[in-house]
C-alpha cells in the first residue's frame, strides 16, 4: 500500500473527529437554553486524543498498517433535572445540526450518530439515553425493550450498564455547565502532540 494513501485515510479520520466535536458544540448551545440542562459533556473516543490502531477496513487490516482510529459516532453526556422534556431536547439537537450543516459549520453529523447518555445531577446516575426516533413509541424493535418509552423519548438498552469509566472524560470534556455557562469548544480538546500543527483542530 502507498504511503500516499496511508496518508490520506489518517487525514480522513482526523477530519472525521474534527466534525463529531463541531458537532459536540452545536448540540450543548443547542441544549443550553434548557432550565432543566446542569451540564453537557462529550464522552467516548471523540472527547480522547485519537490513537494508532490496525482499523476494520481490509486492505490495512491484511497488511496490518495502523492508522488513526475511527470515530463513529458521538458520545454525550447530558445531566437533566428532570425527563419531562426530552422529545423538544431531541428536536433542538436535530435542528441545531441540521442548520450548522446547512450554515457549512464543518459537520455533516446526523442526530441518529448522537448517542446522548442522560444522568441525574449531583449523583450521576445513569437515567437511559435520548431517543433518536421522531416518534415515541416509533414501532422500531428497539421500542420493544421493557420500560423504553415509559418516559418519552427515554430510550433504554437492554441489559446495558454504564461500564466504569465512561465518565471520566467529563474532567477535561465539560462544554456546558449550568450557573457557568459555555466552558470550553470540544474543537479545544486533547489530541495527539504529532498532529499539532499537521491537521490543526481550527
Amino acid at each position: 500500500m502507498r504511503r500516499a494513501e496511508i496518508e490520506q485515510q489518517n487525514r480522513y479520520l482526523v477530519q472525521q473527529q474534527r466534525g463529531f466535536r463541531v458537532a459536540a458544540d452545536v448540540a450543548a448551545k443547542a441544549w443550553m437554553g434548557f432550565a432543566e440542562v446542569s451540564a453537557v459533556a462529550v464522552i467516548g473516543s471523540v472527547a480522547r486524543p485519537l490513537w494508532k490502531e490496525v482499523p476494520r477496513f481490509a486492505e490495512f487490516r491484511r497488511a496490518g498498517i495502523e492508522v488513526w482510529h475511527e470515530c463513529s459516532d458521538l458520545d454525550l453526556a447530558l445531566w437533566v433535572d428532570h425527563l419531562e422534556n426530552l422529545g423538544a431536547l431531541r428536536r433542538a439537537l436535530s435542528a441545531a445540526l441540521q442548520k450548522a450543516f446547512s450554515a457549512g459549520a464543518g459537520t455533516s453529523v446526523p442526530g441518529n450518530l448522537v448517542d446522548t447518555f442522560l444522568f441525574e445531577p449531583a449523583s450521576d446516575r445513569y437515567l437511559g439515553r435520548l431517543c433518536r426516533f421522531n416518534a415515541c413509541p416509533k414501532g422500531h424493535r428497539d421500542c420493544w425493550t421493557p420500560g423504553c418509552g415509559d418516559i418519552p423519548f427515554n430510550k433504554i438498552v437492554d441489559g446495558f450498564q454504564p461500564w466504569p469509566d465512561l465518565l471520566e472524560p467529563v474532567a477535561w470534556a465539560t462544554l456546558y455547565r449550568r450557573g457557568e455557562g459555555l466552558l470550553r469548544s470540544a474543537l479545544d480538546l486533547p489530541q495527539p502532540p504529532e498532529l499539532d500543527g499537521e491537521s490543526p483542530n481550527r
